[in-house]
């Protein structure tokens, strides 16, 4: 997916500013060329010479920016305002428009460009492309000073309205109630657009012939109905309106005090009207003062406007509402919330009004990185009834954005698939017509496959689009092996997703294709599934078969599904007794099978100094896998793939005993603190928990039980806390939802497990598969330094050799020490040949027969 749109706030609009960004508010664009000739003039200036070589210098720089960077708003803005200043019209034209692609232009920069242009060209033949800058100006975002300065540039260059023509007058009124729609209520500026409008009245008042007493009286009508409008809309100068009110009836003859502020002498109707203007303003002035101050942090101005939304939508003016709105979002042009909200509103309120696509547009502009905008304009537009080429348009736009989630861009293609979809079906049923085809549906669905599934493996949400692919392949597409084939390589994909088999025989079942359903059942019932995923497979084949195949089918299910079964609580059994006991109980089966080839370990280590007990515990861990066998790993090629865990030091929090070296006393741990979690996603990984957990904090450690053979996830996982409070509060996150999957989350509480069992840095659950952190010394510590001077003098001799040397043999294991075992061919050179055949019939190795016997006969 091709990314355009960064959310760094270096490549998109920062709040857009009370000044001017170009800080060139009284600059004409006519004052550029007039600075340059006068630095021609004064070419021996070289500090104007510097001055144009540094500005072109930076001209230079700003182009191989944007060239590089065409998304960084900040270049564009500086770009524009070193051409304005330069005087390179033509360059800035194209800058403008240029930014103007990519992003919504301030309202502040619409009036520079309106203004330059006006200056430059002000013959009629210029009018229509400035009237059509203003236009695009005022749809960006709301500006009275703007709306200001398109109805005076109207009035000024418009042949037609300037002298006053029926064609003129009709246009410029025309463009006034626009005006008026747009921003005649708001509060703090509005009043500004009727001052306009009411002074273009009485020029036209001032052109009439006394003589026609009529169209006097007309006019005069006009304007008093104007001054009636504005007094019943709350604007912040009222008071100053209902004074300049009576001033002009008073002109006309009525007889009114026009100094005073009562209402005395006006009718009744305006009296009401502009007494309730004046409470409405009343309620809101202090929330007006609350959204202008400027001083006050950009997160509280914000909810400033959020509380003032709330309040008029408590007292449900649309109008007032929605113009609210268009102050908050000039305010905040690139807030995801505010434009969500601002466009939700609107959908309840007028849904099919093109009013709410032109307010989806502008809000995929400001905020185009986010998806709920993208899919709720698609669906805008599918009200409206857009065109075909329309709603394409918009749905290509939306994948060339950058979103924070590819569940997001699944939300957008599923959005695409079901408007296609309701458009076929309307064709179908003969409301429509179009050249609509079914295979406009499976190339989006293919599109969509191929962009995500890499992303969203294993996923509900990619079974859930599969699923949904298959069904309109076999219900609209009428193709049933392109059914089977969307369910093939969703198993291709995902196979080890128990969902994925159980919609594919779902969807067999349901359109009778019994023998198909069986034979997949037959493909999937032995193969491994997270949880009780395999168990499930298997009952659901022997349902399937009571309810829909012959007796020799349902014997044949039961046949191959019960060895399963069997295999399936066997090993369930063995996996809760593994999780449960020790790992030196678990090892007691397999050491009793060769005690007699293996000295026992306990009672030579208890013989040892602590510092050499526990060196020598370090280096071998003692590892036991599922079926029983023990087998030595060096702690140095233990695996350990969680980052967070350094293999040279203990886990952090893991329930482990660990010899003192200094005073020799055990130190204590214990399970009290560890969580268990199964029905784990078998993608979950070390930082997925920690961010499941993060809510509930004091994660110490996090152990994955992986697979023995294959290494992946078997879908259990230990975590360790901290304290008690914080395992509580995880345990109650039970039941909650990771990547797809519902966690079973308890207190770890292994029974049989004895104390002291697991006292040399390997938890006895880590024999399971779980990802192994093995316990030493540090460097510097005590022990490691007895261990060195236990080693001076042994440094020729191998490291069992140095292991057994300070053992003393004592009690009723003496028997069992290894015997000293020469290389063939061995000959000490030293010794007499004698000596040296006595020497090798002593070591001819002794039967334990034969050693039973020389003890009884000591």
């Amino acid at each position: 997916m091709a990314e355009t749109v960064t959310l760094d706030s270096s490549t998109h609009p920062p709040q857009l500013p009370d000044e001017n960004p170009t800080g060139n508010d009284d600059e004409d664009m006519l004052d550029a060329p007039k600075s340059t000739k006068s630095s021609d003039s004064d070419s021996d200036s070289d500090s104007d010479s510097e001055d144009d070589a540094q500005q072109n210098l930076q001209i230079q720089a700003l182009q191989t920016e944007l060239l590089n960077n065409p998304s960084n708003y900040d270049a564009h803005v500086q770009y524009i305002k070193a051409l304005r200043k330069q005087g390179d019209i033509e360059k800035l034209r194209q800058a403008r428009e240029a930014m103007n692609a990519i992003f919504p232009l301030s309202s502040e920069m619409w009036q520079e460009w309106t203004k330059d242009e006006t200056s430059l060209s002000s013959g009629p033949e210029a009018l229509p492309a400035v009237e059509k800058l203003f236009e695009r100006g005022v749809s960006d975002y709301l500006s009275v000073a703007l709306w200001c300065d398109y109805l005076s540039f109207v009035q000024e260059h418009d042949q037609s309205v300037r002298t006053r023509s029926v064609s003129g007058i009709s246009k410029a009124r025309n463009l006034f109630e626009r005006a008026i729609v747009a921003a005649g209520l708001h509060v703090s500026e509005g009043s500004r657009i009727w001052e306009l409008y009411r002074e273009f009245e009485q020029d036209i008042f001032l052109t009439i012939d006394e003589t026609d007493a009529d169209l006097r009286e007309k006019q005069v009508q006009r304007i008093r109905n104007l001054f009636h409008r504005q007094l019943s809309v709350p604007l912040a100068d009222l008071s100053s309106t209902l004074h300049t009110y009576k001033a002009w009836e008073a002109k006309q003859g009525a007889d009114l005090d026009v100094d005073s502020s009562n209402l005395d002498g006006l009718s009744p109707h305006v009296a009401s009207s502009y007494q309730k203007a004046l409470d409405m303003m009343n309620a809101r002035t202090h929330l007006e003062n609350q959204i202008s101050c400027k001083v006050a942090p950009e997160s509280e101005r914000l909810q400033n406007f959020m509380a003032y939304l709330k309040f008029e939508q408590s007292l449900g003016d649309p109008a007032r509402i929605q113009i609210l709105y268009e102050r908050a979002v000039t305010e905040f042009p690139i807030s995801s919330e505010l434009w969500l909200d601002y466009t939700h509103y609107m959908d309840k309120t007028l849904k099919t009004s093109s009013l709410v696509r032109d307010i989806y547009k502008r809000a995929t502009r400001n905020c185009p990185w986010v998806g709920d905008l993208w899919v709720r304009y698609l669906l805008s537009l599918e009200r409206s009834r857009a065109s075909e080429e329309e709603l394409s348009a918009v749905f290509e736009k939306a994948l060339q954005c950058t979103f924070s989630s590819f569940e997001e861009y699944l939300d957008v293609f599923l959005t695409r698939v079901d408007g296609l979809r309701r458009r076929l079906s309307s064709l179908e049923s003969g409301a429509e017509s179009s050249d609509l085809d079914y295979i406009i549906i499976r190339e989006t669905f293919q599109r969509a496959s191929d962009y995500l599934s890499p992303h969203l493996k294993n996923t509900e949400s990619l079974l859930r689009m599969y699923r949904y692919w298959a069904r309109l392949e076999s219900t609209m597409g009428k193709d049933l092996a392109a059914a089977r084939g969307v369910w093939e390589s969703l198993l291709k994909i995902s196979g080890s997703t128990l969902e994925a088999w159980q919609g594919y025989i779902a969807m067999e079942v349901e359109m009778g294709n019994i023998n198909e359903a069986r034979s997949h059942f037959k493909k999937c019932y032995s193969k491994r599934f997270p949880g009780t995923g395999s168990e499930d497979i298997c009952n659901s084949w022997i349902r399937f078969e009571r309810e829909y195949g012959a007796l020799e089918d349902f014997d044949l299910a039961v046949k191959k599904v019960t060895p399963r079964l069997e295999e399936l609580q066997l090993f369930k059994l063995q996996e809760a007794k593994n999780i449960g006991v020790p790992a030196d109980d678990r090892d007691n089966s397999s050491r009793k099978n060769v005690r007699e080839k293996r000295k026992p370990v306990s009672n030579l280590i208890e013989e040892q100094p602590p510092a050499k007990r526990h060196k020598d515990k370090a280096k071998n861990v003692k590892i036991t896998s599922e079926d029983g066998k023990g087998q030595v790993k060096d702690s140095v090629k233990v695996n350990n793939t969680n980052p967070d865990v350094d293999a040279s030091k203990p886990a952090s929090g893991s329930k482990k005993e660990n010899k003192d070296v200094s005073s020799g006393k055990p130190k204590q741990y214990n399970d009290q603190c560890t969580a268990f979690v199964s029905n784990l996603n078998l993608k979950a990984t070390y930082d997925d928990l920690r961010r499941f957990f993060s809510d509930v904090g004091g994660v110490v450690a996090i152990r994955i039980l992986n697979d023995k053979f294959t290494g992946k996830s078997r879908g259990l996982a230990y975590v360790d806390f901290s304290d008690d409070k914080h395992l509580a509060a995880a345990v109650a996150k039970n039941k909650q939802t990771l990547l797809g999957k519902r966690l079973s989350i308890a207190k770890s509480d292994p029974k049989g497990r004895k104390k002291g069992s697991d006292s040399h840095g390997v938890s006895s659950r880590q024999g399971e598969g779980a990802e192994q952190t093995t316990e030493s010394s540090k460097p510097g510590a005590k022990d490691s330094a007895e261990g060195s001077k236990e080693g001076k003098g042994h440094q020729g001799q191998p490291s069992s050799h140095q292991w057994a040397s300070n053992i003393q043999l004592k009690g009723k294991n003496t028997f069992a020490v290894p015997r000293t075992v020469r290389p063939l061919g061995w000959v000490d050179k030293d010794k007499p040949k004698s000596e040296e055949t006595d020497a090798t019939e002593d070591e001819i190795p002794k039967s334990n027969d034969e050693f039973r016997k020389m003890f009884i006969k000591s």
